[in-house]
């Protein structure tokens, strides 16, 4: 079904190691509002879409949110990799390094893993449609956070690019929402 192609959707190349840039970023990896939890929660929820223009859609941006997690996870990584333990240490990330030295592990910036009960599936399309859209406003939110705790440029960039694919993601869960209810009211559903 998928294709796998090995180029990131906006190119990372982070010169400095900063682990504190790295422990907010994975915010966004393992997060509550992080690109895992929106590609599970729109791939999952597409099975339910009653029109084939929501099932795709659902569909494009859940693995789109899988090359934005890619995105994070390069981001994350090129700012610990040459880290010291005491870095890590220093940066709070002691407790990760002795369960995963510096493997990227599904957790939020203050090390909760990830949970299944970041995500909703209703199987009703107009409140899962609702949910999507609020995930993404959310996700777009901790982007300009992120934005805001970064001073690289090299860090910024890529952020920026993501937080703009957010607010499109939530203007295409819109016009999903609008052709559902349509679809919808033609069956007399409400």
């Amino acid at each position: 079904m998928w294709i796998y192609e090995k180029k990131l959707q906006i190119p990372v190349n982070i010169k400095c190691k900063d682990v504190r840039m790295a422990k907010y970023l994975i915010a966004q990896y393992g997060g509550p509002d992080g690109e895992l939890s929106a590609a599970l929660r729109y791939l999952n929820q597409r099975y339910t879409m009653p029109t084939g223009k929501a099932k795709g859609l659902l569909t494009d941006i859940g693995t789109e949110e899988m090359a934005h997690l890619e995105i994070i996870a390069t981001m994350v990584y090129q700012l610990v990799k040459d880290a010291s333990i005491k870095e890590l240490e220093a940066a709070g990330l002691g407790g990760h390094y002795a369960d995963h030295d510096r493997a990227l592990f599904y957790v939020d910036a203050n090390g909760n893993p990830w949970t299944a009960t970041y995500i909703q599936a209703k199987g009703d399309p107009i409140a899962d449609l609702y949910e999507d859209m609020a995930a993404e406003q959310k996700a777009r939110a901790t982007y300009d956070w992120l934005i805001n705790l970064a001073d690289d440029q090299s860090i910024k960039e890529p952020l920026r690019f993501l937080r703009e694919r957010e607010i499109v993601h939530f203007q295409r869960f819109g016009e999903a929402l609008m052709d559902v209810q349509e679809h919808l009211d033609r069956k007399k559903y409400y």
